[in-house]
Parts: C-alpha cells; sequence; structure tokens
C-alpha cells in the first residue's frame, strides 16, 4: 500500500477530514478509515487499497472490513471499500455476487486564474456568508436531508448529517475551513437554501482546498444558486483564505459537474467506491 503522501489528489484531500478526528492507519495492503463518533458514515469508515481488485478477493476484503470496523463498531453494518486507480475496471464476480456495488466519482480542480464568473448572478434578496458553527448547525441539518435524504433511512441520515455538522463545526473552531451558505430574504425571514463547506489540508504542505457536501434545497433549485455559491466560496477560498488550488468532486453523470465545469474546474481522475449499504439503506432505493 502506498503511503497517504502517494496517493492521488482525490483520496488525499478525501483523507484531511478522516486524520482531523478520525483513525487512520496504514496497513501492509490497505489503509484502514474508521471513524467510531460516527460509524453509520460509509465513507468514514473503509479499507482504502491502491489495486482494483482481483477474482478471488471478496471473502479476503471482506474479512479485513469485519475484523478492523464491523467487529469495533456494530453499528457500521455496511461494507466500504474505496480505490486508488488510474483507470476503469470490472467488479469481479464474487464481489458482485456478495452484493456490492461499484461507482466513480469525478474530481475535478481549479486554480485562481482558472476561475470564471457565473453565467446568473445573485439577486439582491440572496446572500452569502460562513454559518455559525455550532448554533446555525442545524439549519444545515435542515438543508441537507431535504436535499438528500432520499435513498437513505430518515432517521439513520439525520443523525449522520448531524455528527458531520459537529465535525465541520470542530474543523472551522481549529482554523481549517468554513461552512458557507446562501440565505434568502422571505417573507418569514432569513433562510437556509443552499450550503457547502471548503477546508485546507492541515496535515500537508501547500495550499489546496476541498469542497464538501454541495447542497441545494429542492424548492430553490435552477434559480443559479449553486453556481453563484461555488463561486462566492472559490473567491473566499483564494482570497481569504491564501489557497492556489481548490478541488471538488462530483458524480459524473450528475448535471452539477457541467456546473462546475462551467465556472472553470477541469477533470482530473476518478475516484472508485465499493460499497454495499445496510437493509435499512439498501430497502429505501
Amino acid at each position: 500500500m502506498r503511503r497517504i503522501e502517494e496517493l492521488s489528489l482525490g483520496w488525499r484531500t478525501e483523507l484531511i477530514f478522516a486524520r482531523f478526528d478520525a483513525l487512520v492507519i496504514e496497513r501492509p495492503d490497505y489503509l484502514l478509515v474508521r471513524t467510531p463518533h460516527n460509524p453509520t458514515f460509509y465513507w468514514g469508515n473503509y479499507l482504502l487499497f491502491d489495486r482494483p481488485p482481483r477474482a478471488g478477493d471478496a471473502a479476503r476484503w471482506l474479512a479485513a472490513f469485519n475484523g478492523e470496523i464491523a467487529q469495533l463498531q456494530p453499528e457500521s453494518t455496511h461494507l466500504a471499500w474505496g480505490i486508488d486507480a488510474a483507470a476503469p475496471f470490472e467488479l469481479p464476480p464474487d464481489f458482485a455476487a456478495s452484493g456490492v456495488s461499484m461507482f466513480p466519482s469525478t474530481v475535478l480542480t481549479l486554480r485562481r486564474e482558472q476561475l470564471r464568473e457565473p453565467r446568473r448572478a445573485f439577486a439582491g434578496r440572496f446572500g452569502v456568508r460562513p454559518l455559525r458553527l455550532p448554533e446555525e448547525a442545524a439549519l444545515a441539518v435542515e438543508l441537507q436531508v431535504a436535499s438528500d435524504a432520499h435513498g437513505y433511512a430518515a432517521v439513520g441520515y439525520r443523525v449522520f448529517r448531524e455528527r458531520q455538522m459537529r465535525r465541520y463545526g470542530h474543523m472551522v473552531a481549529a482554523g481549517l475551513g468554513h461552512w458557507f451558505g446562501v440565505f434568502a430574504d422571505t417573507a418569514q425571514g432569513e433562510r437556509l437554501v443552499a450550503d457547502c463547506g471548503l477546508f485546507r489540508d492541515g496535515y500537508a504542505a501547500g495550499a489546496l482546498g476541498r469542497f464538501q457536501f454541495v447542497s441545494t434545497h429542492p424548492a430553490w433549485r435552477r434559480q443559479g444558486l449553486c453556481s453563484a455559491l461555488i463561486h462566492a466560496v472559490c473567491r473566499h477560498g483564494f482570497e481569504a483564505m491564501g489557497l492556489e488550488s481548490l478541488l471538488i468532486v462530483a458524480d459524473p453523470e450528475d448535471v452539477a459537474i457541467g456546473l462546475y465545469e462551467g465556472l472553470g474546474f477541469e477533470r482530473d481522475h476518478n475516484l472508485w467506491y465499493l460499497e454495499r449499504r445496510p437493509p435499512a439503506d439498501a430497502e429505501t432505493r
């Protein structure tokens, strides 16, 4: 297994968050990531390999996951393996027979000189600012649940998002970044309608920032809010945080990837995820 510093940019920045408050251990064949304070977080509790799976690996990889994570954390009823591979690969039959699915995410990067203006600017009724954490964390949780709870058991997903926002609040307090929101001026007062995080790597040299969990409330989509939010946060990252490069990860089939490319982000490489959801989540698909 390659050392953390030798991993692809996507996985190195994925580990920014685990290295802040979780357990990250380099094993001979894989990297163990375990987050005891958020055991139902698939991608906070996984094994990372620097090669694709081969036929016959499933039983051994499953045993490793059970020994390193599931037996220590009964709430971790999922399976999750990350793959740091340069090229696409086929999922071996023994993994598929175990109920494991595979999906990619695309890493996009942006430097200051690449940033473009959004096609639609904010109207007067909208504004962007960092959230005051932990005081306003509940606003973000409500938005995130409304935006992205499909495919997960509702109660468990809310608990997961609450735990994530506590983590981000601690990272904000440590000076590693901010959680940003688009607030709309409504008849009922200020309302959070879109949000995302931007954090720096506190362990590696250089000025690299990683976005986290971009969401827009379903009732407020198609108004250019996400594009304007990402642009504003990019400017904050370059100008206020002194970052040189920003990284965001997106589903290659999602329309959001075109939005990011419209702002100047460029595709770099893919991350590969292998997972089996626990029964409560699998039933909601």
